[in-house]
């Protein structure tokens, strides 16, 4: 596009995911002018980064799709039950060909940082490429998950082999073939990928730190006629969403019966409880359910009592899944509980540690990376392990980390990075005090990573829009969080997540920021739900915008 760097915008839109996406479309039916400047050659956002092998979404298809245009519900198949990377971005791309959004992008341009002008009341945004775009707004639409965390392991630069991270994966094919593969990490991505590499490679070798608590994806091909019925019930299945905790509803399409069947069996469900349930129960329940109900429970995730009951269970599950009693008993989350990290599903993660060409590390019992050498790495108790081949599944800096990489400054040359120095600090997730004009989408402080982030995005999308047009009807130009409003919502994102596992003291995950050295611990999401979070941002709007001062 020629000349942007000149021109002045309506608005701002750093990010091509599916937030940013959105938040164009909308952007263009108000009739503001927008523009959105992304790091990657193309839309996608984490599935254009994310494309290691085994990569799949943890959220039904069906769910995890757009519901702003009835069309485009109408035209979408989806084959699996929960799609892999590469049909979700086949999506993604539909998306941005159907309603043209690529013109009003710009691509291989990475945000530098962003600065706000007191006099002016509008934000100047700059690339590392030198490009720079002046907005009255500005919106963030980076992401929760896509600032990639790699380790700083001594000795990295001399390892020899080719080295990956799952968050930045390249759009070329990696062959594994006979290779020694090491995978760092037992997250979700770890997860994912480690199967799918044991089927290529001579030989895997899981380093795992902490190991995750994992639930059987069960994922399959949809039946003939499931997108049929999909499609002639999604208003159901949205509205169902948006009044939901998760905005995940697990859709099952209700199938006519054939005339003359008669009625069937009410189907059989697991118990709310799992203290209600005598031993032999509990065991009957995993028997009918799969182990997956243990974090279906409602008392695991409030009642210590329980959630440990849930988790002895898990072990002794896992110790009838993994042949080899040792690396079974490596393979069992100890010390913390169901419900305090990301919730992850997998397809054959425990079975693959039966194979012969799969081997685990546990670097609780070696001791820590010391350092990586040429031709692999060395723990703490001396032992050295090689490989051909580095994987890094490290997961992400989450939540803040994006934003953080940007030298953001507000009013009075305050910086972002100082503000949140002790932890995010946001108004609703929506807006931060002292960086007026400046809008996040699924900032710390809402439901986002708790949530079906596409339900989450569509809200917070729809609210900015509906708030910019409320400006524009009342000529005011300037939205600000104030301070008050602020904390008082800190405080109740805090006051909520007490008493649950997220928050547990022997809780370490990134919810919390614990993945990174030094960044502060502090929960960051939203837990009451997507449907509370939503009313209490229309009673704001509904109320003026209370908590936001405005100005002309």
């Amino acid at each position: 596009m020629a000349s942007q760097e000149q021109q002045k915008y309506d608005v701002v839109i750093v990010g091509a995911g599916m937030a940013g996406m959105y938040m164009l479309h909308k952007l263009r039916g108000q009739g503001m002018r927008a523009i959105v400047i992304e790091a990657g050659s193309d839309v996608g956002g984490t599935w254009y980064w994310n494309r290691y092998p085994g990569c799949r979404c943890d959220v039904p298809s069906v769910e995890y799709s757009f519901s702003f245009s009835k069309e485009l519900e109408q035209e979408w198949n989806w084959t699996e039950i929960m799609a892999a990377q590469p049909e979700i971005l086949e999506y993604v791309n539909h998306v941005a060909d159907r309603f043209d959004l690529r013109r009003d992008m710009v691509f291989n341009s990475r945000v530098s940082a962003a600065s706000f002008d007191e006099d002016a009341k509008h934000w100047t945004v700059t690339t590392e490429q030198g490009e720079s775009y002046t907005a009255d707004f500005c919106v963030m639409a980076t992401g929760c998950l896509s600032m990639p965390n790699k380790p700083e392991f001594p000795g990295a630069d001399r390892f020899k082999g080719e080295v990956y991270h799952t968050g930045m994966w390249p759009k070329e094919a990696v062959d594994f073939a006979g290779k020694r593969v090491a995978v760092i990490g037992s997250g979700s991505s770890g997860v994912q990928a480690i199967p799918v590499i044991a089927e290529q490679a001579g030989e895997v070798i899981a380093i795992q730190r902490s190991p995750v608590y994992t639930f059987p994806a069960n994922n399959r091909k949809l039946e003939d006629g499931y997108m049929d019925l999909a499609k002639a019930d999604y208003a159901t299945i949205r509205e169902q969403q948006r009044n939901s905790q998760t905005g995940i509803i697990y859709y099952s399409p209700r199938r006519p019966k054939p005339e003359g069947a008669a009625p069937g069996k009410p189907k059989k469900r697991p118990s709310k409880t799992i203290l209600e349930l005598t031993p032999e129960q509990r065991k009957q329940e995993i028997r009918d359910f799969g182990f997956n109900v243990l974090s279906q429970y409602v008392d695991v995730h409030t009642d210590p009592e329980a959630n440990e009951i849930a988790c002895e269970l898990y072990r002794e599950t896992l110790r009838e899944l993994v042949k080899d009693p040792a690396v079974a008993d490596q393979l069992a989350p100890k010390n913390y509980p169901i419900g305090c990290k990301r919730p992850v599903i997998d397809t054959d993660y425990y079975l693959a540690f039966n194979r012969p060409n799969v081997r685990l590390v546990d670097l609780r019992e070696t001791g820590p990376i010391e350092e990586i050498t040429e031709t692999g790495l060395r723990t703490q108790n001396g032992a050295h392990i090689e490989f051909d081949m580095l994987v890094y599944a490290t997961g992400f800096d989450a939540m803040t980390g994006a934003l953080k990489r940007m030298d953001i400054t507000g009013r009075g040359g305050r910086k972002l990075v100082e503000k949140w120095e002790d932890g995010p600090r946001t108004y609703l997730g929506l807006q931060i005090s002292g960086f007026p004009n400046m809008f996040t989408i699924t900032g710390p402080g809402s439901p986002s990573v708790l949530s079906n982030v596409i339900v989450s995005i569509e809200q917070h999308v729809d609210w900015i829009a509906d708030c910019l047009s409320y400006l524009r009807g009342h000529d005011l130009h300037v939205i600000e969080a104030e301070e008050q409003a602020e904390s008082d919502w800190v405080a109740h994102v805090n006051e909520v997540a007490k008493g649950t596992m997220f928050t547990a003291p022997t809780c370490n995950s990134w919810y919390l920021g614990s993945n990174i050295p030094g960044k502060p611990r502090i929960f960051m999401p939203y837990v009451a739900g997507v449907h509370t979070y939503r009313q209490k941002c229309d009673e704001i709007a509904a109320d003026g915008y209370r908590g936001f001062a405005l100005a002309g």
